[in-house]
């Protein structure tokens, strides 16, 4: 497996925590230093099955910056996709990465199901 995050995300510190509580054997990836790719980020969401508004980080400063609130609904996935490639910042964190896909956000309960 594995875990995209922003090592200051109190999220991701709680995910990380709880991969570690159960044993889950998965490599980190430091998703401001390493941005996903435009491929990745396809992949990800075709395998999530979620709305790709969801891998956009809504709570985060340049999404607010870029008034990407309103923006979204006007631009097509391969745009919305393009965009999330630029940053880091903008892509929802944590992502786990299993067999089954891509986990968007961290959900306990989902995670769970998912690593057992």
């Amino acid at each position: 497996m594995i875990f995209l995050c922003y090592p200051r995300c109190s999220t991701c510190k709680k995910a990380q925590t709880f991969l570690e509580e159960v044993g889950a054997d998965f490599s980190v990836r430091n998703i401001k230093e390493e941005n996903p790719t435009y491929e990745e980020l396809k992949q990800w969401y075709e395998q999530s099955g979620l709305p790709l508004k969801r891998f956009f980080n809504t709570s985060g400063l340049i999404y607010r910056e870029m008034g990407l609130k309103d923006r979204l609904p006007q631009m097509s996935e391969e745009e919305q996709l393009q965009l999330l490639a630029t940053d880091g910042m903008l892509v929802k964190r944590p992502i786990l990465l299993t067999e089954q896909g891509a986990l968007v956000g961290f959900r306990q309960l989902e995670w769970e199901a998912h690593i057992h």
